[in-house]
């Protein structure tokens, strides 16, 4: 029977008896996220599938992983599952003007949220295993690279080679931390080694301002350690509005956390009391540990990729690929961090869901990018989708209203913890189309995945007007902001 493939973007039959015969329809290299998807929703539509991922290590090498990735395994589930201990802490103090009495010791075990941690990414790689088993999709541990248009090498466990051959080939090998160029840099850890510490640090240092960095503070302090963060810009996230990265600055002070901006690490050294920091300000702090959240880099270098004419970027070494996520080999193709185009798990399992449909379900389909959702999980967590104040005014063609609302949540009027809640509307003056929404307090992420949905479909701020909220909620003054804040004009822009 022929098979429906795509070629140069177009969808075309090729009779059976003319095609090479391959081992495999697809072969993926990667079994995180975005492979996994992609290797099962291609042999949901009658692909024969094998993939190939290094054994599973909390802790990732270039000899290391397992089926789940990053993601999985030493990522998104084990930092929130850190979040949630974290979280508690603050939470008790909280409880006592509710009327729960505690003890003034209350005792954590960091040993026991470690082992229940590990316990659970342990499962769920079994999950991801089964998974492609049920797909019958055909698992390769060990180490895959690329050694023709066609062809792949696996090196296993114990060091033996063996080929295969496939119609596609699919990179899917995410990416992995990067370490800054200072003397003493074998002294930090990066955020895989920091979800697995044998001894939560009493004295911690984080050097970055990104996603992991904030996490990372906020898991530390929230355990009871001293964090000190050293940043190169004026505030932290970088990329995010403006306005919600102040609120997530005070916050993060607020909660006790040291913040160093406008400055840099410049060498690390061991001392008998720890790991003596020393600053491009000539300031030196000693910690128990340094974590380096300077970055990711796209896991591409050990795949003979260049070798095999696959074009990567010259600065990052990302995989290029055109709206349908195909290198420059006709046969290979690339999806997730790797390709350095948005870095998060969902939009790696978007990648893989359209590479199948693209290729293996006849209905050509890029991903679309617009209004993805995400959120930074430090505490309390920043939450968005859209377009921030400032990417908004720089793509307008006329004025923006903004529209915001700051309040001291219901919960913590009892508690009394001072911490504002920072909702925000950016809307276009002419259309009234919703732009953009954020949001920075407890629920956050919960509350933005819905009005993602609203901003997909195309929302006014009319429409969010004219909704009826819950009360009492947080949610509700997304729907109840009908003071302008500001107008800001594409003149004054």
């Amino acid at each position: 029977m022929a098979r429906k493939m795509l070629i140069d973007g177009e969808i075309s039959k090729e009779s059976a008896e003319t095609e090479f015969h391959y081992d495999f329809d697809l072969f993926v290299i990667g079994a995180g996220s975005g492979g996994v998807r992609a290797a099962r929703f291609s042999a949901q539509n009658g692909a024969k599938v094998g993939i190939c991922e290094l054994p599973f290590h909390p802790i990732s090498s270039e000899n290391v992983g397992g089926v789940g990735g990053t993601c999985v395994i030493r990522g998104c589930v084990p930092k929130k599952i850190l979040v949630y201990g974290a979280s508690y802490g603050p939470e008790l103090e909280d409880a006592r003007n509710y009327g729960w009495e505690l003890n003034e010791k209350v005792g954590f075990n960091w040993k026991k949220l470690l082992q229940k941690k590990t316990e659970e990414i342990v499962r769920l790689n079994g999950i991801y295993k089964r998974l492609l088993a049920n797909a019958s999709v055909k698992l390769y541990e060990g180490e895959g690279r690329i050694i023709g248009p066609h062809e792949v090498e696996i090196v296993q466990l114990d060091g033996t080679k063996i080929s295969y051959t496939a119609k596609h080939i699919l990179i899917a090998t995410g990416s992995r931390a990067q370490r800054p160029n200072i003397p003493g840099q074998e002294l930090a850890i990066t955020s895989d080694e920091a979800l697995s510490l044998e001894e939560l640090p009493k004295r911690a240092v984080i050097l970055g301002a990104g996603y992991i960095a904030v996490e990372f503070a906020s898991i530390w302090r929230g355990m009871g350690a001293t964090v000190d963060l050293y940043f190169r810009k004026e505030l932290p996230l970088r990329g995010f509005d403006d306005e919600m990265r102040a609120v997530v600055a005070r916050n993060l002070e607020g909660r006790g956390i040291n913040l160093h901006p406008r400055t840099n690490l410049v060498e690390l050294v061991k001392t008998e009391d720890g790991i003596k920091v020393l600053t491009d300000h000539g300031e030196e702090i000693v910690a128990d540990v340094v974590l380096f959240a300077t970055g990711r880099a796209p896991n591409s270098r050990r795949l003979n990729l260049e070798a095999v004419g696959v074009e990567l970027d010259e600065k990052t070494g990302a995989v290029k690929v055109d709206a349908y996520s195909r290198t420059s080999v006709p046969s290979i193709w690339a999806i997730g961090d790797v390709t350095n185009r948005m870095n998060l798990t969902p939009v790696a399992l978007l990648e893989g869901s359209m590479f199948a449909k693209t290729v293996f379900g006849g209905q050509p389909t890029a991903p679309d990018y617009n209004h993805i959702p995400c959120a930074v999980f430090c505490i309390p967590p920043l939450s968005v989708v859209g377009l921030s104040e400032e990417e908004a005014i720089e793509k307008a063609s006329g004025d923006i209203l903004i529209y915001t609302s700051s309040f001291n949540p219901m919960k913590n009027t009892i508690s009394g913890r001072s911490e504002k809640t920072l909702m925000k509307l950016v809307v276009d003056a002419e259309t009234d189309k919703v732009l953009g929404a954020s949001m920075c307090g407890p629920d956050a992420p919960e509350i933005m995945q819905g009005i993602a949905i609203a901003l997909k479909c195309g929302a006014t701020k009319a429409q969010f007007d004219s909704t009826v909220g819950i009360h009492p909620s947080a949610a509700e003054e997304f729907v109840t902001m009908r003071s302008l804040t500001r107008r800001v004009s594409k003149a004054k822009a």
